[in-house]
Formats: structure tokens, C-alpha cells, sequence
């Protein structure tokens, strides 16, 4: 019997064992014992290759704005485990976490002697989540980000009111696949019969797949730059400002505090998915709310400023379109900033591609590991950077600390790459910034 919240999350963690193992059966198998609690929650379906949480950050404060109680589903989480259930942003209790825990453990041991075999981690965490929201507190709305690819992402037991699928490009190919047509193929598995689907897809290749997939299900389709339209974008020094163009509504001057234009995209998405609640579902969400919600959503670890003297930034793109992403946001942002990369990374990334786009924006570039089964060791990161000031160094908090010292009001540290690492590096600063 589970008795405290450590002895929980060991457990859940301990599922890792069985790595990962596509598909819906063992979902199917759990949502049936525990009465299909999948089907009495609301939920907005959230994939694509980068920009899910900060969409759901986007749309879950648009729709707080408007007074909605809205549960979320994200993953990884940065500060602690409880985050990836969360109600109007704020973490599930350590007691109902381990509550969950009493129900779900019986249900794994049982799975286990099947043919289906055990549940892995991501499963047993989305049947806690389903559990959660469809029996225990049922919200407004649930905003539930898919874990990996979509097609057989656990998460996909759902049927959702709306789908989101932000974008596609290259990321854990040695699982989806090694073209941008068959990654899409994975990310359109969420496609449903009949629900419309918000997209900033812009690949070719990839948007054949998604257009294609929504047209055999009937789902109608609205695309970013087609069906509705950023205009008047420009960098501000709090974020960005843009206007918005809907088939049904338009909208002036909205900021976002955000930098970045992927942010502009991922917010916009998150604004077409709330005027299909709107005018769907009856969700009254009005052009206040549309603005007040984006200017107020934050999301931790994505460009986000922990300290103003010295600059230092944490961002956590953990793949070549997100280190694309941020090296653009730099650049407009910081232009006249000497920029101190710090890079940790997971093994199974595309690593080289990752680096260089930071090699041509940093004066120096320094590269390090941390405590994790996947993470890159600094040497091998090393090997890999062209830069002539690199290196690389085991004591990333003794690093930032004498960086810090060092790098003057014209300097920026700017620490990227995994978000697992973020979330170490995030932890330390704040405990210091206590002291």
C-alpha cells in the first residue's frame, strides 16, 4: 500500500523500466476498468512538435480570463512532478497525487499479468490524469498535451472538442520516423471524426498529411496564414504585438510577453481554438478576455528572464526547429548582447544540428551534463561544436557562478537544451536567489 507521496512518485518513476510502448490497448484496458472516465472530460487536444505547453499556457489563461475553471495535462514538468496535473495553473495537491496513486496501482499489477503487459510511466500518469478530471474534479475544460507523436500517444484515448496540432518538424526520429511526411502522419493520428483541428503547420510535406487525414475524417481545417492571419507583428521591448485576422472576428494590438515568433504563432493558434469553443461549444469567451489571457500568460523555461543583472535566460529548445527558434528570438531581442551559451542535451537528439545554430550566435559556448539516464556527456557535446571558444565542464552551478561574475551589463548567459536540465538549473538559481 502507497502511504506517502515519495513512496507515489517512486513508484510512478519506477514504471520507467519499461521504457516505452506505443499504443492504446493497455489505455483501453484501464479506461474500461475504471468506468471510462476519459469520456466525461471536456478537453482540447494539444500535438505537434514544439509550442504544446506554451499553447496551453496560452489558451488555458484566455479562458481563465473569461472565468473558466480549466485543468491541464503537460509534460515535462520544471519545478516539481505534481505540475503535470494542474487546475487553473496551479499543481494537484501531494495528497491527491498519491490518492491517484491508490487507484491506478492495482489496476498496473493486474495489466502486468495480462498479455498487454504493465503500463508504462506516461500511461499510468495520463489514466491518473483521465481519473482525475473525469471522476474526481471534473473542469470546464481539460487542455491535454500529447506526449510523444499522437497516433499512438496514450493520450489519444480522448475525443476531444477541438485538436491543435502547432507544427512539424524533426524530433525523436528514431521513433516517428526520419522524413517530415511520416512524422506527420504520427502527429495527424490525432485527427478525430468530425472535430475541427487548429494548425500553424507550415511544411509542405508535412501539411499533405494533415490535410489529407483531416479531409478522410471530416474534420474541418483552419491553418495558420490561411484561414486566419497574423498581421502588424513587431518586437516590443515586454514581448511582441501582433493582430489577429479569424473568419469570425478580428483583433488589434495583442501582446504577448513571450518573446519570439514562434510565440506569435503558438499564441494565435491558441486564440483560433478558443473562438471554436466560442462558437461551438458556447464557451463565452469575449475579445477582453482574448487579451487579457495572452498578456498574462507565462510558461516556465521557454525564453524566460530569471535574472536581470546579470542577463540570464533559460530557454529550453530541445531540438533543432526549437534552437532555430531561439537563436532567432536572441537576435531580434538582444542584438547588441555578447551571448554565453551553457548546452546540456539527451542522447537521442539530433545534436550536431542543435549545435551549430548556437556555435554562430555565441561568443562563447560551454557544454555540460547532469543527472539523467539519457543526458549527453560534456565531452561528446564538445566534440561536436566548431566554436573556438568552447568547452566543457562537469560543475554547471560552480560554471554559472563565476559566469555570473564575469559577464558584465553587455553580456548575456543564456542556459538551453533539455528542459530536464532547465529544470536543475531553474532550482538552483531560485534556492540561491533565496539566500
Amino acid at each position: 500500500m502507497i502511504r506517502t507521496y515519495e513512496e507515489a512518485v517512486a513508484w510512478i518513476h519506477g514504471r520507467l523500466r519499461l521504457g516505452m510502448k506505443p499504443g492504446l490497448k493497455r489505455m483501453e484496458w484501464m479506461m474500461e476498468k475504471l468506468g471510462h472516465p476519459e469520456r466525461r472530460v471536456r478537453a482540447v487536444h494539444i500535438g505537434g512538435t514544439n509550442g504544446k505547453g506554451s499553447t496551453v499556457a496560452y489558451l488555458r489563461s484566455i479562458l481563465q480570463a473569461a472565468g473558466y475553471s480549466v485543468g491541464t495535462f503537460t509534460s515535462p514538468y520544471v519545478e516539481q512532478f505534481n505540475e503535470r496535473i494542474s487546475v487553473n495553473g496551479e499543481p494537484i495537491r501531494d495528497e491527491e497525487i498519491v490518492e491517484l496513486v491508490r487507484v491506478i496501482q492495482p489496476l498496473a499489477d493486474e495489466l502486468e499479468r495480462t498479455e498487454l503487459g504493465g503500463p508504462t510511466e506516461f500511461e499510468v500518469i495520463t489514466a491518473m490524469m483521465l481519473y482525475y478530471f473525469g471522476k474526481q474534479q471534473i473542469q470546464d475544460i481539460v487542455l491535454i498535451e500529447v506526449g510523444l507523436g499522437g497516433r499512438l500517444d496514450s493520450t489519444n484515448i480522448i475525443y476531444p472538442l477541438v485538436s491543435v496540432i502547432t507544427n512539424v518538424s524533426y524530433d525523436h526520429m528514431n521513433i516517428l520516423g526520419d522524413t517530415l511526411g511520416q512524422i506527420a502522419v504520427e502527429k495527424a493520428g490525432i485527427i478525430k471524426s468530425g472535430v475541427p483541428l487548429v494548425t500553424a503547420v507550415k511544411e509542405p510535406e508535412a501539411w499533405e498529411v494533415i490535410a489529407k487525414t483531416a479531409a478522410e475524417r471530416k474534420a474541418k481545417t483552419y491553418r495558420l496564414g490561411v484561414d486566419f492571419t497574423v498581421t502588424d507583428w513587431k518586437t516590443i521591448a515586454e514581448g511582441e504585438q501582433f493582430s489577429l485576422a479569424t473568419p469570425f472576428a478580428e483583433y488589434r494590438d495583442l501582446r504577448i510577453q513571450m518573446p519570439g515568433a514562434h510565440q506569435v504563432d503558438n499564441a494565435a493558434v491558441a486564440v483560433m481554438a478558443a473562438e471554436l469553443l466560442r462558437l461551438g461549444y458556447s464557451f463565452l469567451i469575449e475579445p477582453e478576455h482574448i487579451a487579457d489571457g495572452l498578456a498574462t500568460a507565462a510558461w516556465p523555461g521557454r525564453f524566460e528572464r530569471v535574472s536581470g543583472k546579470p542577463l540570464i535566460i533559460l530557454d529550453g529548445a530541445h531540438n533543432e526547429a526549437g534552437i532555430r527558434a531561439l537563436v532567432e528570438t536572441v537576435r531580434a531581442h538582444y542584438p547588441d548582447k555578447r551571448v554565453h551559451v551553457l548546452f546540456a542535451a539527451l542522447t537521442d537528439k539530433p545534436l550536431e544540428r542543435m549545435i551549430r545554430p548556437l556555435d554562430e550566435l555565441a561568443e562563447t559556448i560551454t557544454f555540460t551534463t547532469f543527472d539523467f539516464p539519457r543526458a549527453a556527456q560534456a565531452e561528446a557535446l564538445t566534440a561536436l561544436s566548431s566554436h573556438p571558444q568552447k568547452a566543457a565542464v562537469s560543475d554547471w552551478a560552480g560554471w554559472i557562478r563565476e559566469k555570473k561574475k564575469q559577464i558584465g551589463d553587455d553580456g548575456l548567459l543564456l542556459v538551453t537544451g533539455s528542459l530536464y536540465f532547465l529544470s536543475e538549473v531553474r532550482k538552483r538559481l531560485k534556492n540561491n536567489a533565496k539566500r
